[in-house]
């Protein structure tokens, strides 16, 4: 397939566009290399475990012991990345049992995934003086797996409705009974109720102040109440229903007899319903250990509350702290870059990793002109690296802040045939739900008999897609027409004026094939779409509407890139088609992929060779950040009410997420800032810069030493 022309004319630097070349690399300090060996005398009472761990090949440092060794009452553990918090949970887990005695039983170990939960139950009964039935009496869930464990022993009998794609046709069924407008987007409506939940609220207790919200409860309220005819819950009801049951005196004091020692992995995470069922578990002993980060904390969306780890010693006084900073996975280099970058957060506590680990390389970064030709050198650089010392795609990543943002490197991807996984299936950007629309008025411009592209654009006609595909399939039975839309003209289900309006569209879609792309979009937006997603999700938030504006102006210069309808629309089905051809071969290719990932899909994990793409102001931090008033779903969901704080905590958190995508890389990592994004300039992100120590909005830059 051809391909625009783009000129590859990118460099590689040993630090930022625009940081003087004599800048010191940010580099962490070396840890000690003392462990169990050296720190636990012969003497000690403990001391067979740790020889039995050492045996095993696991040699724990200076603050893993400390915090295996720790008994009752609170302990927070600040585990940074690749500081081996699996490794203490399991053995700390062991100890009570082997040292101190405790019944396996009488331990709660929770955590976020049941991977996670998963791997911890498999180490512990790996670890020395544990048998098989004390490791299968500890109690290690996901927090839904708990709440759902404690439900069945209540006799609650219902059935799970967890798949989002069941999920995702059962709202449209609502809608289409209750939504006569079709105004709103099912994915929308759920992530939305989704996110009340988790804040430990009852859909009976959704705001009905406004004419849009009294519409949008009874959506909500009609989804609860089909799955309350076929006794389904989902997984946010898990939890509801299971903090419900603590609020039974009774039943919360036999947990709390059973349990005498709590443990929480990955405890920035928590949300407030998570939270509050862990701290009614561990009253009144408080044998409560939680291990997490603060500084990554990146899901305030899906509620996580970085105050959990903030406050932990102000909830619980005496707390036993515990910093985990010893990492042995990155390049010292790497690890100086992310401290550099999270140190100019506020609201954390004071810390720093330490190198442990094998010497890589120092970061490189690069100044493409576009994310097009970012996309192209990163594809292009990954054909020449594969193969050389022992690096398979298997080892990459290409990491990225939204979905759109990665769409140009995909493209690459798909049309250079290397194989990748894309987390979460999503489909190629042209057949998003928000741009398939507008994809498809380009294509009925061409081909106005293409049955596959009718449905899509019925949505912005406000015309029901199911009943009005079945109309037209009905008419064109009796009489074919060249404009099968012209059908929905004669309609009587609908209105003169939108009789009216389907005829306007056609002749507007007749006129689609002479523009170029872009502008055709742009007329598109301006004569319709715009005002159709404004009217079609007046519950939504404004992260979202911002989600939708990047998506749009991300479309918009994807197709600046062709001359003709023609050539645009060949090339995105192309693209679909190949896509399809990679889904296809997936389980063939063993595993051995390069993997295309959100920065907030890649916490918890480490390659060896990292690509972060849209290090650049308004991508990483997001624009949505950048504002001087906080989007609405923010302010929502935070304690905080002034507006100054606020943003300052948005900004933050795209800083952690900075920290969390540097901090991937073990050998490798390479940081790229387009110059230009959606046709604007874009400077690198000031998170680069901060590193390096020149702030922002200082006249003459002057860059000081970054503490090593």
């Amino acid at each position: 397939m051809a391909q625009p022309p783009i000129h590859l004319n990118v460099s590689i630097h040993s630090v930022p566009a625009k940081v003087p070349s004599s800048s010191p690399v940010p580099q962490a300090r070396p840890a000690s290399l003392s462990t169990s060996r050296e720190l636990v005398g012969a003497g000690d009472a403990d001391a067979f475990f740790f020889r039995e761990l050492e045996r095993m090949g696991i040699l724990l440092n200076a603050p893993q012991i400390d915090a295996v060794r720790h008994g009752d009452g609170p302990m927070l553990a600040l585990a940074g990345a690749g500081c081996g918090k699996t490794t203490v949970l399991a053995a700390r887990t062991a100890y009570l049992i082997a040292v101190r005695g405790i019944p396996g039983s009488r331990i709660l170990l929770v955590t976020f995934t049941s991977k996670a939960a998963k791997e911890i139950k498999e180490r512990i009964g790996r670890m020395p003086g544990i048998s098989a039935a004390a490791a299968r009496a500890v109690e290690a869930r996901t927090f839904h797996s708990f709440g759902l464990l404690l439900l069945r022993q209540h006799g609650y009998t219902e059935q799970i409705f967890g798949e989002f794609t069941a999920q995702h046709t059962i709202m449209k069924m609502i809608l289409r009974r209750l939504d006569h407008t079709g105004s709103y987007q099912p994915e929308t409506l759920l992530a939305a109720l989704s996110a009340w939940k988790m804040q430990g609220m009852w859909p009976a207790d959704l705001p009905e102040a406004t004419k849009e919200g009294s519409a949008v409860k009874r959506i909500l309220l009609g989804y609860e109440d089909w799955k309350a005819q076929r006794n389904q819950w989902d997984f946010d009801d898990i939890l509801l229903h299971a903090r419900k049951l603590l609020d039974n005196p009774a039943t919360l004091k036999r947990l709390q007899d059973r349990f005498h020692y709590l443990m929480v992995d990955e405890f920035q995470d928590t949300n407030a319903i998570q939270y509050d069922l862990v701290r009614r578990l561990a009253e009144p002993r408080h044998n409560l250990a939680v291990v997490g980060d603060d500084d990554q904390t990146i899901y305030s969306f899906n509620g996580a509350r970085q105050e959990s780890i903030l406050e932990f010693d102000r909830v619980y006084p005496g707390t036993k702290i515990v910093n985990l900073n010893i990492n042995y996975r990155s390049d010292s280099r790497i690890l100086g870059l992310g401290s550099a970058l999270v140190r100019h957060n506020r609201q954390r506590r004071p810390k720093e990793l330490l190198a442990a680990g094998a010497r890589g390389f120092k970061p490189a970064y690069l100044t493409p002109a576009t994310p097009d030709e970012e996309a192209r050198w990163v594809v292009q650089h990954i054909q020449e690296h594969v193969g050389r010392d022992g690096l398979d795609y298997g080892d990459i990543a290409i990491l990225h802040r939204t979905s759109d943002s990665s769409r140009a490197v995909l493209e690459q991807l798909l049309l250079c045939g290397i194989p990748f996984v894309q987390f979460g299936s999503a489909p190629v950007f042209y057949d998003q739900t928000l741009i398939k629309p507008l994809m498809d008025h380009l294509r009925l411009s061409l081909t106005p008999r293409r049955k596959e592209s009718l449905q899509s654009v019925l949505g912005p006609l406000y015309v029901p897609k199911e009943d009005g595909m079945a109309y037209i399939r009905q008419q064109e039975k009796l009489q074919a027409k060249k404009y099968p839309l012209i059908h929905l003209a004669r309609w009587e289900r609908l209105q003169p004026f939108q009789q009216e309006a389907v005829k306007e569209r056609i002749r507007f879609i007749k006129s689609l094939k002479s523009l170029k792309p872009a502008y055709a979009i742009q007329e598109m937006r301006r004569q319709f779409y715009d005002k159709y997603l404004q009217a079609g999700d007046p519950l939504i938030y404004t992260q979202y509407k911002e989600m939708v504006s990047d998506t749009l102006e991300e479309f918009e210069s994807a197709a600046g890139r062709f001359d003709t309808i023609e050539e645009f629309v060949a090339y995105a089905d192309e693209l679909t088609a190949r896509h399809e051809q990679m889904e296809a071969a997936r389980e063939e290719r063993s595993g051995n992929a390069v993997q295309l990932m959100t920065i907030h899909r890649a916490k918890g994990l480490e390659f060896r060779q990292v690509y972060w793409i849209g290090a650049s102001e308004g991508i990483l931090p997001h624009s949505s950040a950048l504002k001087k008033q906080p989007p609405a779903d923010i302010k929502a969901g935070q304690a905080l009410t002034d507006e100054q704080q606020l943003a300052a905590a948005a900004l933050e958190e795209e800083r952690r997420l900075a920290y969390v995508a540097v901090t991937r890389a073990k050998e490798r990592l390479y940081i790229s800032s387009p110059a230009y994004y959606h046709g604007k300039p874009s400077a690198p992100s000031r998170f680069l810069h901060e590193a390096f120590g020149i702030l922002p909005h200082q006249d003459s830059p002057k860059p000081v030493s970054p503490r090593r």
